[in-house]
């Protein structure tokens, strides 16, 4: 099975067990041909709440484990 993994860098980690890391990509644009920066806010699960803000973390798919994270 293969893992979708991304890399992202932590915006905040104030909630328990929980980080919000931002996942930032190029894109090309459909009509104008043109490169624009995209980004993505990813709730990812932190189990001993070792991550802090600024730290560059690699993230890949999983289970469902809340509402929000998975």
């Amino acid at each position: 099975m293969n893992k979708n993994i991304k890399q992202g860098y932590v915006l905040k980690n104030k909630m328990n067990k929980t980080i919000i890391v931002v996942v930032n990509r190029l894109v090309k644009h459909k009509i104008y041909k043109k490169i624009i920066k995209k980004k993505t806010k990813f709730y990812v699960h932190d189990e001993k709440n070792i991550c802090n803000v600024g730290d560059i973390v690699t993230i890949k798919e999983h289970r469902p484990i809340s509402k929000t994270k998975s």
